[in-house]
Formats: C-alpha cells, sequence, structure tokens
C-alpha cells in the first residue's frame, strides 16, 4: 500500500515535471528534486537498484541544472557588461543544439556507463533485468546533463529512455510508473518540436 501511495504521489510529480519541461520553465528543476527523492524508494523496494542509484544523481543534476538555468548564460562578457551599463536583465539561458565536440564524450559516457552499472548489477544485487536497467540508466544520465546545459537533442534521448521503460515498468508491475512513462515518451516528441520553435523566437 504504501509502495503504491509513492508511485501515485510520484506519477502526479512527474506529470508536473513533464508539463514544466515541455515550456522549457525553470520551475521544472523543483519537481526535478522532489521526484527522484520519492523514487529512491520506489525503485529500491522494487529491486531497480540501477534506477534506484540514478536517483542520486538526479538530486544533483537538478541542483545543477537549477543553477546552470540561473545563471549559465551564454553571453559575452562585453555583451553582459553593454546589457549592465543600460539596466537591461540578463536573458534567460537560450535553448542551443548540441554542440559536434560533445558527442563523443557523451557517447563515452554512455558506454562506460552502461557496461559498468550492468557488471554491477550482474555481480552484486539480484536485478533479473540488469541489461535493460542498465541502459536506460546510462541514458538517462546522458539525457539529464543534456537537459542541464539546454540541448535540444536532450529529447531524443528521453524519448527511448520513456519507451524502454514503459515495457521494463510493466514487467516489474509498476503500472502507474509504466504509464507515466507510456505519456513521456508521446510528449517527448511533441516537447522536442516545442523547444525547436521556441528556439526560433528566443
Amino acid at each position: 500500500m504504501e509502495l503504491n501511495f509513492l508511485e501515485i504521489f510520484g506519477t502526479i510529480v512527474g506529470l508536473v515535471y513533464l508539463w514544466l519541461e515541455y515550456r522549457a520553465s525553470i520551475y521544472l528543476w523543483i519537481a526535478g528534486i522532489v521526484m527522484p527523492a520519492i523514487y529512491i524508494f520506489v525503485y529500491y523496494k522494487a529491486g531497480l537498484y540501477a534506477d534506484f542509484g540514478i536517483n542520486i544523481y538526479y538530486l544533483i543534476a537538478a541542483i545543477y541544472g537549477w543553477f546552470f538555468w540561473m545563471w549559465g548564460h551564454r553571453k559575452k562578457k562585453s555583451q553582459q557588461s553593454a546589457d549592465a551599463s543600460i539596466g537591461d536583465k540578463p536573458k534567460d539561458l537560450p535553448i542551443v543544439h548540441t554542440p559536434w565536440k560533445c558527442y563523443l564524450p557523451l557517447f563515452l559516457v554512455f558506454i562506460v556507463a552502461f557496461i559498468g552499472i550492468a557488471w554491477i548489477l550482474i555481480e552484486y544485487t539480484d536485478s533479473n533485468v540488469p541489461w535493460l536497467d542498465s541502459f536506460t540508466t546510462a541514458l538517462s544520465i546522458v539525457g539529464m546533463w543534456m537537459l542541464a546545459r539546454k540541448y535540444v537533442e536532450q529529447w531524443f534521448a528521453w524519448i527511448l529512455v520513456d519507451i524502454v521503460c514503459c515495457g521494463l515498468y510493466i514487467y516489474k508491475d509498476l503500472y502507474f510508473t509504466s504509464a507515466l512513462y507510456g505519456l513521456y515518451s508521446i510528449i517527448a516528441i511533441f516537447g522536442y518540436f516545442k523547444w525547436k520553435k521556441l528556439m526560433s523566437v528566443q
């Protein structure tokens, strides 16, 4: 009963998070702190140890994302000084494409995390889905960092994660969470086009 309550509450917070992410609102990071705090308990009880661990990372990444969206403005110092001199407020952190130089490091981080997490799950836990669990966890690590940097391509990572998680959570009898991720996978597609539109008018 307690687990079901936490799962339902986490689903509600997740929907709020999704809506705020879709709108590229900085307040998504508030939900981004609450939601992993809930799912730490849900995933541990379900034996999804990699997902349990990733939520600790989510807490840290949400704090980083909040500060980066607040103050990590991609503006030249000279332009910042000019704005300050005329009393303009700093603009919101813009949505941008992922720089090409980031793709190789992100791919390497994914591969190392994927293999490393799978090995840990196989050797030290009773997980019966080590490869799928590690796949979604490793890709989520990459996706969360891309979101914190406000890269539009972060949506591609989440689309794939959401689709795999939807099936994985059905297998683990986490039906509310599965429904949430099924919705995620649909909204993530619209989210990508929404962010593209925001890019053109920001």
